[in-house]
């Protein structure tokens, strides 16, 4: 029995469960790094693709090694045919990220490969399960609204190739490189909810399936991954620039977050809502629609100034759901392209979590009733 008198972490705020090589936050800075690498510069050189091989792999690849990935990654695209029909019979009412997750369970079992544990065949698991989730989601959002999948273009990259699949329609050349940009942003995060929960599962020496289905399961809470549609609910609520101040004082005098700002760990800008931000600003001037935009930057500037002395920031949710809007895609889609593009993060700290395993097993602090005596019940 824990001793009653031991500390509690609520939230396992701030507790290290695990030695990380893949990525590392600056929260009093508002730095981000991939294997040492500035999120800044892979956005502005990198791919998606290649991000995934400096994930999996800790360092970046070849020119010959990055084609051959890319090639890898158009081979995993297709879906067994019976995921499609499974997926046809889904209840169109039913939450999509949660479509996502049985998806994802569903692809384990077409997966002969599944319980393998050698590091060569958990690469190959890998990128199959990154490479068809983007399939799986796309023709689950297109059957959601009673339109027939998409199959993958094979000319298009990972990112572009999503989008492609989501929508109908071949993204222009900024479009492709802002859902390329969206992806990598999101690739990896240190260990928040869903990769503590994949971890987890993964710690009992479960399959990469299974893992990524309980990130999934963490992901769809508001509190992990739905803000980012919490946030863009904000903003057409506010529906205008002008408004922003009346609306933000009113939520504030009744307690209500506002959503789109804090974090747990950065205490100043969160550096991916600065590069949302950025191409957001390129996105609404190719549309020619600046509401959202002008909108989030008020409600920036409001709560700057309000909310400086506490250290809360804008996140990333702030401007990745004008983002996706711009984008062409709807609300219920924005938790599972995180989920999607957060696959390779969940597997890459899974991988490196079993190179020296333990099962993740807790202790909780009992504060119930004393040992006492059992009361048979026609006794009560």
């Amino acid at each position: 029995m824990v001793d009653s008198q031991t500390d509690v972490l609520k939230g396992l705020e701030n507790v290290p469960i695990k030695y990380t090589s893949l990525s590392s936050i600056d929260g009093q800075q508002g730095k981000l790094y991939y294997v040492g690498y500035a999120i800044e510069d892979l956005v502005e050189h990198s791919s998606y693709e290649e991000v995934c091989f400096l994930l999996l792999n800790r360092r970046l690849p070849t020119r010959d090694e990055l084609q051959r990935y890319e090639g890898s990654f158009r081979r995993e695209r297709e879906l067994p045919n019976d995921v499609f029909g499974f997926l046809k019979k889904f209840p169109r009412d039913a939450p999509l990220i949660s479509v996502l997750r049985a998806g994802v369970d569903l692809l384990a079992l077409y997966d002969e490969e599944v319980e393998k544990t050698d590091p060569a065949r958990n690469h190959s698991i890998a990128i199959r399960i990154i490479s068809r989730m983007a399939t799986l989601l796309a023709a689950s959002y297109r059957l959601k609204q009673g339109l027939d999948p998409v199959p993958p273009a094979p000319d298009l990259q990972h990112a572009a190739n999503f989008l492609y699949m989501a929508t109908g329609r071949r993204p222009t050349p900024l479009e492709s490189r802002i859902m390329d940009v969206a992806f990598i942003l999101h690739a990896e995060h240190e260990l928040p909810a869903s990769t503590t929960a994949a971890l987890v599962v993964a710690s009992t020496l479960s399959d990469l399936y299974s893992a990524v289905s309980a990130g999934i399961g963490a992901l769809k809470g508001p509190l992990h991954g739905g803000a980012n549609e919490r946030a863009l609910e904000m903003l057409f609520a506010i529906g205008d620039p002008d408004k922003a101040e009346q609306y933000i004082n009113a939520e504030l005098a009744a307690k209500r977050r506002i959503m789109g700002f804090g974090h747990r760990v950065y205490k100043s800008f969160d550096p991916r809502a600065l590069i949302f931000k950025n191409y957001l600003k390129k996105l609404a001037d190719v549309k020619s629609d600046w509401t959202l935009l002008r909108t989030a930057e008020k409600v920036e500037e409001l709560m700057v100034a309000k909310m400086k002395d506490k250290s809360i920031f804008p996140n990333i949710d702030l401007y990745s759901g004008p983002v996706f809007h711009l984008l062409g895609l709807n609300r219920e889609i924005f938790t599972p392209i995180f989920a999607v593009a957060r696959a390779v993060g969940w597997i890459a700290h899974v991988l490196e979590y079993w190179e020296d395993n333990r099962l993740i097993r807790p202790r909780a602090v009992y504060n119930g009733p004393p040992p006492r005596q059992y009361v048979p019940l026609d006794q009560r």
